[in-house]
């Protein structure tokens, strides 16, 4: 007679162990191209978003024979300076965004926006068409998110921001007067006449933008292919992060400066074992107003960007973030940003692009406050001409 004996099969303790081992080598292998294939489907949108605003600019253009205005908006006779808040009219203070609304299938905020709106048993009671100042939080269009207006890599959500933008207009490669631009208020600023900030502004402002100014398609002399129309920007996360929240050096402090000069003060404000925030002790400008942080606000920290510092530099601004500065465009991305042809194409521009000896203050460096002769070549290199949109500078690369 034989006896049958049964005999339980499976894994030692040794031979699960490896599997485990074996498992996990492959998840880490695996796990950085992963995460490379995401974010190359979030630069991938975020190009996608770009392009749509390049068409809603284009349909504009076809529809009103000219750009949205920059610094668009309405005015109170009682308001003295374009920094005025107001809850009666919004200073001429919006961007250009607030024009393509309708362009970029927003067509009901549009409606809100450009209709009388209440305000919920607030103060005003109405709020009047076209908003109040875009600071204004408790009007809600303008802390709306518009998801178009957004970089999927760009993680910032939620206050202390409004409703926050990752594209911002180009504006040259001069800083000067870019708060009033064209814009002639009722007072003076510095004991200028309003007839000397406008020629100043004539000759300074030579992007594709200009603040309060019409501008067509036909005063980009340089050509649609060869002219920046708007640049990518990351908004502020709070962390100190010195693409996205400005060095506050004081009132007038960076007229007849390069524009390395936040970079190169004495104090040396940026965080030596951070290169890339400021020190926790350096003064910053105030925590809402952070890189992009109102969509609808035409101030340059929140929807403008120049040429004169390459993509991912410091901010560096004269008292507060409604006044000119060094505003360089940035992204999440590695390595550059997305930019906006004239012509609509969407072209990714490397931080290491040719920006001239006057960006990285050098001997020819370029005060970044001062304006420019009428034509002048622009002294930031490549990067300059191609913000620049009636100079007659030849581009030889291939972007």
């Amino acid at each position: 007679m034989s006896t049958n004996r049964s005999r339980t099969s499976g894994f030692t303790l040794v031979e699960l162990l490896v599997v485990i081992a074996i498992i996990g080598v492959l998840v880490g292998l695996l796990l950085p191209a992963v995460q490379a294939a995401r974010e190359a489907a979030r630069r991938m949108s975020c190009s996608n978003n770009f392009k749509q605003i390049g068409l809603g600019l284009h349909n504009y253009h076809s529809a009103y024979k000219q750009l949205p205005l920059h610094g668009a908006g309405t005015m109170s006779p009682t308001i003295d300076y374009a920094w005025r808040s107001s809850d009666i009219c919004n200073v001429e203070r919006l961007s250009f965004l607030v024009g393509i609304t309708p362009f970029i299938e927003q067509q009901s905020l549009w409606e809100q926006i450009s209709n009388p709106r209440d305000n919920n048993g607030g103060t005003p009671a109405i709020w009047p068409a076209m908003g109040p100042t875009p600071q204004q939080i408790s009007y809600s269009p303008w802390a709306t998110d518009i998801p178009t207006l957004r970089c999927p890599s760009d993680p910032g959500r939620g206050l202390p921001a409004l409703g926050r933008t990752n594209y911002a207009a180009c504006m040259g490669d001069s800083a000067e007067r870019t708060t009033t631009g064209a814009w002639r208020d009722n007072g003076t600023v510095g004991s200028l006449p309003n007839e000397v900030l406008a020629e100043e502004s004539r000759a300074a402002h030579r992007g594709v933008f200009v603040m309060h100014k019409q501008m067509k398609f036909r005063d980009i002399l340089d050509g649609l292919s060869n002219t920046i129309c708007a640049g990518e920007i990351a908004t502020d996360l709070g962390d100190k992060d010195k693409r996205t929240i400005n060095l506050n050096i004081g009132w007038n402090f960076l007229r007849n400066r390069a524009p390395t000069y936040c970079r190169d003060m004495p104090q040396d404000y940026v965080d030596p074992l951070r290169p890339q925030f400021w020190r926790a002790t350096a003064p910053v400008v105030g925590a809402t107003d952070g890189r992009g942080y109102r969509w609808a606000d035409g101030f340059s920290n929140f929807s403008a960007m120049f040429t004169m510092l390459p993509p991912n530099q410091e901010l560096c601004t004269q008292q507060n973030a409604g006044n000119p500065g060094v505003y360089p465009p940035s992204s999440r991305h590695q390595g550059g940003v997305h930019i906006l042809m004239s012509d609509g194409a969407v072209k990714f521009i490397t931080d290491s692009i040719e920006a001239g000896t006057a960006a990285s203050g050098g001997t020819a460096s370029y005060p970044i406050f001062r304006w420019r002769r009428p034509g002048d070549a622009s002294p930031y290199g490549l990067w300059g001409a191609l913000g620049t949109r009636a100079n007659k500078e030849v581009i030889q690369e291939e972007l």
